[in-house]
């Protein structure tokens, strides 16, 4: 596992990290004995950095996380970011109140038994929120207090992320970045660079599709946003295959598949590929079993991808999905 700079905290995070939303609900059942063997795989595989929120599974993810740093009694550093907002019944920047964020810390520190939280980050709050920068004025009294030692945001558009570094002191923003979504790399990743922001890449695996395991007859459970929020029914549907027709991208899958080197799996070389961008401080995929984590954790140690493989992933991104998702998010 190789490891990168996040933003200005002087951490070093693990390039490959573990995103912790499908052990905790959305994705089908996963058993508590399933979700802390993945866990426990990914800090064996060298990831020392976690990304959760409180609305996962109610806060059962972060609770499972909890029990890991406990069952790994303090053996390694590992880093929690959590994320908070999405309790609101209606998303609004009255919302984001002293009162409401306050609330929504304790409740995070409570679950994961902890006196203050690593990195806390907005969880995709209204556009309108970045002009409103007392927001951001709690955050930091809540740092002064030593409730949260970081903060940053998660944000559904390029607009938005942009907005965000302009604030001082937002260190991190998770966006989404894989093979079917690579506006943040032509319109943002510099601009990170230049405010030193870490840069967080949710959704790498685009829900599963660039695994390249589905077709077009996989089925999800009920209690699956892939089954439930195909056409945004719950919530963005960029968070639900990136946004695009899955179909479609079954058909772009299987054209990458052609570009895959002999011996790599599809997770890994989606992986990888975004791994080539330098801003980026690490992808965030998830897992709910302890191999898809070993297979993930791999592509750290791939070669670099060449600039003619990197042509073509981007030539199937402008043939199929960049009218989808260039002016959406």
């Amino acid at each position: 596992m190789k490891y990168r700079l996040l933003g200005r905290t002087g951490w070093r995070v693990s390039e490959v990290s573990f995103g912790a939303w499908a052990i905790g609900g959305a994705w089908g059942q996963v058993s508590d004995a399933d979700a802390m063997a993945t866990l426990h795989e990914a800090i064996d595989g060298g990831v020392n950095f976690l990304d959760t929120a409180d609305v996962y599974g109610d806060g059962r993810s972060e609770r499972l996380i909890a029990r890991l740093r406990k069952e790994r009694g303090g053996r390694e550093e590992i880093l929690v970011a959590t994320k908070a907002g999405r309790r609101l019944p209606q998303q609004t920047v009255e919302g984001y109140s002293r009162e409401n964020l306050a609330g929504w810390i304790e409740d995070s520190l409570r679950n994961l038994g902890t006196d203050s939280l690593d990195l806390l980050q907005l969880h995709c709050p209204p556009t309108e929120l970045y002009s409103r920068p007392e927001v951001f004025g709690t955050l930091d009294d809540f740092v002064q207090a030593g409730k949260i030692r970081y903060y940053g945001v998660s944000v559904e558009k390029v607009d938005e992320a942009l907005r965000a570094i302009e604030f001082p002191n937002v260190q991190t923003v998770q966006i989404i970045f894989n093979c079917f979504r690579q506006r943040p790399a032509e319109t943002f990743f510099l601009k990170a660079r230049q405010k030193q922001a870490g840069i967080l890449a949710r959704v790498p695996l685009a829900s599963g599709l660039l695994t390249g395991k589905f077709r077009q007859d996989s089925s999800f459970a009920s209690d699956d946003h892939r089954n439930f929020n195909r056409h945004g029914e719950a919530f963005d549907v960029g968070e639900t295959f990136s946004g695009i027709d899955y179909n479609l991208g079954l058909e772009a899958v299987e054209e990458i598949r052609t570009l895959l080197p002999a011996g790599v799996s599809m997770s890994q070389f989606a992986l990888r590929w975004i791994l080539m961008f330098d801003a980026v401080t690490c992808a965030i995929p998830g897992g709910r079993r302890p191999e898809q984590v070993v297979d993930n954790d791999r592509a750290s140690d791939l070669p670099v991808l060449t600039p003619g493989v990197m042509a073509e992933v981007r030539r199937i991104y402008d043939d199929k999905i960049r009218p989808l998702v260039e002016n959406r998010w």
